[in-house]
């Protein structure tokens, strides 16, 4: 099977991490698999980089580069970042599709109220009283995608529901074998 990307997109505390945990432990064994999270990425790739738009479009552009380079060797990546602008987003798709490597983006969507009350850091309650400056989706823009591959409901549906309808449609595309599935027991 041919490398392809699996894109977690959403807000910061949505579950992308978690979710990417869930469909990475389906997989694994299976083919080769890389998990880029954001956090690690920012601490080992783009490490000084501050949290203006630029430095975010540069920090999303690094992990879609190495994304796309594992990707070319066969490796199935699934990248957790939030990723926050549609433009960027919609630029490593692009470059992705001109190198023929499949790319997959899944929003993971929760309520701004669910995200605070599930918020064990308390950052949003910071951010939301102006402690935090440059906070995405309170002091700083995040552009939800318009057509998004797949939709998680992190604050509507469990982990397990989740992961399972996200496999489940790598299947359906062929990028991910049946065997998945049937390891579930759900063929």
């Amino acid at each position: 099977m041919s490398g392809a990307i699996l894109w977690f997109t959403g807000m910061s505390g949505g579950g992308k991490s978690t979710l990417a945990a869930a469909v990475s432990a389906r997989i694994q064994g299976i083919r080769p698999l890389e998990v880029l999270d954001g956090d690690e990425m920012r601490t080992h790739l783009s490490k000084g980089l501050s949290f203006t738009k630029e430095d975010r479009d540069i920090n999303v552009r690094r992990i879609g580069y190495v994304a796309r380079l594992l990707a070319r060797h066969g490796v199935f990546v699934i990248t957790a970042a939030i990723s926050p602008y549609a433009d960027t987003r919609n630029e490593i798709r692009q470059l992705a599709s001109a190198e023929g490597i499949p790319f997959v983006e899944v929003f993971v969507n929760a309520t701004i109220e669910s995200l605070v009350a599930r918020d064990v850091k308390g950052l949003y309650t910071r951010a939301l009283a102006g402690e935090i400056p440059h906070f995405t989706g309170i002091s700083d823009p995040y552009e939800p995608p318009t057509h998004p591959d797949i939709v998680a409901y992190t604050d509507k549906e469990s982990v397990e529901v989740s992961a399972r309808r996200i496999v489940t449609a790598l299947v359906e595309r062929k990028l991910l074998p049946e065997q998945v599935l049937a390891a579930e027991g759900r063929l």
